[in-house]
């Protein structure tokens, strides 16, 4: 009987949990799509807003909510170290979290670290490959390696389902660094 009741409960926690995941992609595909059809910049910047509200978002543990938020603000005043641990704290505690992976790309960024960045992106698109935050992070990491193909890719990428995106503004200068190296 106790086997039973631990069995049940482990069905219903399990339910809540994947219920609040498929909420939040039904959330994300119904902004992507919006999108994807907007065709001017003020509307795409505020469907942008609120992608990047849902990211930031966990699914079912506004703790871990809280922790990207202060990792966050630890990144932005300059205390890697500790913005290290909390976002390395947050991806051993849900590894499936997009957002936390993409933030602590960007602390590796900020780190020159671009070989972990890479690596950390590579698992942000795994799980959620229209994070064009993430894609617009690669390609920029591919200008300072001077992979200047693969970043033109990285934009691309992200423009299939975010026409509109800023980051299409770095393709004409990727092809002038391009025909200057080839000189």
């Amino acid at each position: 009987m106790k086997t039973y009741k631990i069995f049940i409960l482990f069905f219903f926690i399990s339910s809540f949990f994947l219920s609040a995941q498929s909420s939040q992609k039904i959330i994300l595909d119904k902004l992507f799509d919006q999108l994807i059809e907007v065709n001017d910049s003020n509307n795409a910047e505020q469907l942008e807003k609120k992608i990047w509200s849902v990211w930031n978002e966990h699914p079912n543990n506004d703790k871990l909510t809280d922790k990207l938020e202060f990792g966050t603000e630890l990144m932005q005043y300059g205390d890697y170290n500790f913005a290290l641990r909390v976002f390395d704290n947050i991806i051993v505690t849900d590894p499936q979290w997009p957002e936390a992976w993409n933030k602590r790309a960007t602390l590796y960024f900020l780190m020159n670290d671009f070989t972990n960045s890479l690596n950390d992106i590579e698992k942000v698109l795994s799980i959620e490959p229209r994070h064009f935050g993430a894609l617009s992070g690669q390609a920029r990491i591919f200008i300072k390696l001077q992979k200047y193909e693969k970043a033109i890719k990285s934009i691309e990428r992200a423009l299939k389902f975010y026409p509109s995106f800023r980051s299409r503004e770095l393709i004409p200068e990727i092809e002038r660094l391009i025909k200057e190296e080839s000189i």
